[in-house]
């Protein structure tokens, strides 16, 4: 992660949980809101100049591709029609918040295994051939590339009903959270990734209060980690 000249970060803090509410505040709210809240409160605390772009896809999610959609995006710039810009204009704005962004935090429960459906419009509105990935098939070698700016990390806050999802774990093959995000943002360029996951949400039980205060511990190291190193180098940068 770089800041910019003129010191400012951009985060972009997506939620996605079809819950509105947040867990320990709110009757069955949600615990990746609760997580993604948390991140950004601490985050504002320390760096209030900071600029956050904040996306709720659980409540407003984008419009999923359609056969049209597909041709607008695939025809050239300048041979769209203007209904055609028009149907690409909501992928637009969520293309470029992500080309802007320095930090990427997604609030992303399991759903049957997988991220929200809201989540996944979200992904495909943004993985746009010619805005955030290359295509020639002319190209020597491979022919797609990554459009994204070096630099950028992503930050997953995800919470799962069962447990042993993380690696090496009973249910490790079933988790496609975690993949479903970084496989497509990697191929537009994002390479650096964390994740952080509440666990035992079905059984509400000891281990739940466990898991949460696990995860916001967690969180917690992250920010300061995350932090401190834009502190180091803000240090080189002025030597």
């Amino acid at each position: 992660m770089t800041l910019s000249d003129d010191g400012v970060f951009r985060i972009l803090h997506i939620d996605s949980s079809a819950r509105s509410g947040i867990s320990g505040r709110d009757r069955h709210g949600s615990h990746t809101r609760r997580l993604s809240r948390r991140f950004i409160d601490l985050w504002s605390a320390a760096r209030s100049h900071d600029a956050i772009t904040y996306r709720d896809v659980g409540s407003t999610p984008p419009a999923p591709v359609s056969e049209a959609w597909i041709a607008a995006a695939f025809c050239p710039p300048e041979r769209r029609t203007d209904t055609q810009k028009a149907l690409l204009a909501e992928s637009d704005r969520l293309a470029s918040e992500l080309v802007a962004a320095d930090l990427i935090v997604i609030g992303a429960p399991m759903y049957n295994f997988g991220v929200p459906a809201q989540l996944k419009a979200w992904i495909d509105n943004v993985v746009r051939v010619g805005v955030t990935f290359g295509f020639d098939r002319a190209r020597t070698g491979e022919p797609y590339w990554p459009m994204l700016p070096p630099g950028k990390r992503l930050v997953i806050l995800t919470a799962r009903g069962d447990f042993g999802y993380d690696a090496g774990g009973r249910l490790a093959a079933m988790n496609l959270v975690e993949q479903g995000l970084k496989v497509p943002l990697a191929y537009l360029g994002l390479h650096t990734s964390d994740a952080i996951a509440i666990e035992y949400d079905e059984f509400v039980d000891e281990r739940l209060a466990s898991s949460i205060a696990t995860a916001e511990n967690n969180v917690d190291r992250l920010v300061e980690k995350l932090l401190a190193g834009l502190r180091q180098e803000s240090v080189f940068a002025s030597a």
